[in-house]
């Protein structure tokens, strides 16, 4: 599978991730899969709390760099992959593999459930500190790999919460697939 055809899988948009309709929504967790703040409290709300809890509790917990799915109860995906990203801590701790390995651990939960599309937010750039633009990258590049040697991936989306983040992002993303679009700024249609 050549390169153009990996790279025209993956999308971004920036908006909340608990509103699209997608196989599965990936949650950047914490390790006991207990819901907690960001993009992690809001997919248990939206999911249902009570339910999502009691089947995340079944689970026993998930180690960094790991992946487990649940249903996607109230939400519009049928699924929820949660995913334990890494604390960043300078860098010097094995990071970049963790949060590499969250990426390709959620895929190949994806692939396991027949799942088709997923979406991803940007795990470990919020409370856990990872450097967006590196993070991003990772998370790209991880992307794009698995997907060369995976065709039953139809669509990953990449979901920022934020405009700020969704541009940065976009940037990175111009750079990855078309070095030469990063020197010419944005397009105007």
């Amino acid at each position: 599978m050549s390169a153009g055809n990996v790279w025209s899988r993956i999308e971004l948009q920036q908006g909340d991730i608990t509103k699209l309709s997608v196989d599965a929504i990936v949650n950047a967790a914490n390790s006991a899969l207990a819901g907690g703040g960001g993009v992690d409290g809001a997919i248990h709300r939206a999911a249902g709390p009570e339910e999502l809890h009691a089947a995340c509790r079944k689970l026993g917990g998930c180690p960094t760099g790991d992946a487990k799915i649940t249903p996607g109860f109230r939400l519009p995906a049928r699924y929820i992959i949660h995913t334990v990203g890494p604390v960043y801590a300078g860098g010097r701790k094995g990071e970049a593999e963790l949060l590499a390995s969250c990426y390709r651990r959620s895929l190949e939960v994806a692939i396991e459930n027949g799942i088709q599309t997923i979406a991803f937010p940007a795990i470990s750039t919020g409370v856990y500190g990872y450097p967006f633009d590196e993070a991003t990258q990772i998370a790209f590049r991880t992307t794009a790999e698995f997907l060369a040697h995976n065709p039953s991936i139809q669509r990953v989306i990449f979901v920022f919460f934020s405009q700020r983040d969704y541009d940065a992002a976009t940037r990175l993303f111009r750079r990855l697939t078309n070095p030469a679009s990063a020197l010419e700024g944005p397009t105007t249609s």
